[in-house]
């Protein structure tokens, strides 16, 4: 089997691929920046991205608990749900604070998974 980037070495193709990867994504987050910064939060293409952005965070958190992969496919579904719904609740608890809802999350999760053995 020929390598896909016969010149490079090792280092060059994980280089190639941060390069394919990040240039797509890094060219539209400067247009953003740029056309945010001449928008009044309150407009209505301001609060569609919103809205879409939030609705793709919740589709992949979703698919994160139900179909997850690796270890975390190995826990039950209910540990998942409970989890979520700990970490969700301690970050209303805690003034939306982010970091002890996902750390909240995490502990049940690892602890969870620890003692199911």
């Amino acid at each position: 089997m020929t390598e896909p980037f016969p010149s490079l070495d090792p280092w060059g193709t994980y280089l190639a691929i941060l390069v394919a990867a990040a240039l797509p994504t890094q060219v539209w987050r400067w247009i953003g920046v740029v056309l945010a910064g001449r928008m009044a939060e309150t407009s209505e293409i301001f609060v569609w991205v919103k809205a879409v952005a939030t609705a793709l965070v919740a589709a992949v958190v979703a698919q994160l608990i139900l179909n997850p992969g690796g270890a975390v496919a190995d826990t039950p579904l209910l540990l998942r749900i409970g989890a979520i719904a700990a970490g969700f609740a301690v970050y209303l608890a805690s003034g939306k604070t982010l970091a002890f809802g996902i750390l909240t999350t995490e502990a049940l999760l690892i602890g969870g998974w620890l003692a199911l053995g």
